[in-house]
């Protein structure tokens, strides 16, 4: 079954909440991290890998691969395009480590990470190509059949696919700083402080960002009320 996330969505004098399949729909197989394992320890890990140690940096990749690949994902649209700009961060992650100084790891890689994803896009606007195109589920970067609750109706499937692909559109038509500040907000769950160190901006600027991008997406979202679960739809009174 897919993880749920709630999705908040402010605007002036509307708060919409939307429990959607966006988290870990997109990952292949994979699942957000590992913090629970007690033999984690990213201080050890950081220090080893510091040092050259590769294994102790494949164990840090290990931790935030699914969270890396969830954000690419969501910048980009594109599976393969994310699956390759995972790789190319983590790998100028571990050719950086020497430029890493201390505080959240987590936002320092995350900021590659972003800074990857508009390294890519821009390159595909550069060299523009046409997908294969196929009939198959399987070929569907979103389908896994491991992620599907058998006990759901097809209608309430299909609803919550349609509104998935409609916030994922959405999202991608935000501007880069509003889309990344959306998805490592309401689809990540890092809060302003995480956010800011992982962009590079101001926090105030986060805030400001974040308020945009929330507004624009609500605004799109009440063209399809329809899809929305009936507590959350807009109605006359």
């Amino acid at each position: 079954m897919f993880d749920l996330h709630k999705l908040a969505w402010q605007a002036s004098a509307s708060l919409v909440v939307l429990a959607t399949s966006l988290a870990d729909d997109g990952f292949r197989g994979g699942r957000r991290g590992s913090p629970g394992r007690p033999e984690y320890d990213e201080a050890a890990l950081l220090a080893a890998a510091q040092r050259g140690d590769l294994p102790a940096f494949n164990q840090l990749v290990l931790h935030y691969q699914s969270l890396a690949y969830n954000i690419a994902y969501r910048l980009t649209g594109d599976a393969d395009l994310s699956e390759d700009a995972t790789q190319d961060a983590f790998v100028k992650a571990f050719q950086r480590l020497s430029q890493y100084r201390g505080g959240s790891f987590k936002s320092w890689l995350l900021r590659i990470v972003t800074n990857t994803c508009y390294d890519a896009l821009r390159a595909r606007k550069r060299r523009p190509t046409t997908p294969l195109e196929s009939d198959e589920d399987n070929d569907d970067p979103e389908y896994d059949s491991r992620l599907i609750d058998n006990a759901e109706r097809p209608e309430a499937y299909v609803m919550r696919q349609e509104l998935a692909a409609v916030i994922q559109k959405a999202i991608g038509q935000l501007p880069p700083d509003q889309r990344t500040a959306l998805v490592l907000s309401d689809v990540e769950g890092l809060d302003y402080q995480e956010i800011a160190d992982a962009t590079g901006a101001a926090l105030g600027t986060v805030k400001s960002r974040l308020s945009r991008a929330r507004a624009k997406v609500r605004d799109l979202l009440m063209e399809h009320q329809e899809l929305l679960p009936a507590s959350y739809r807009l109605t006359d009174s």
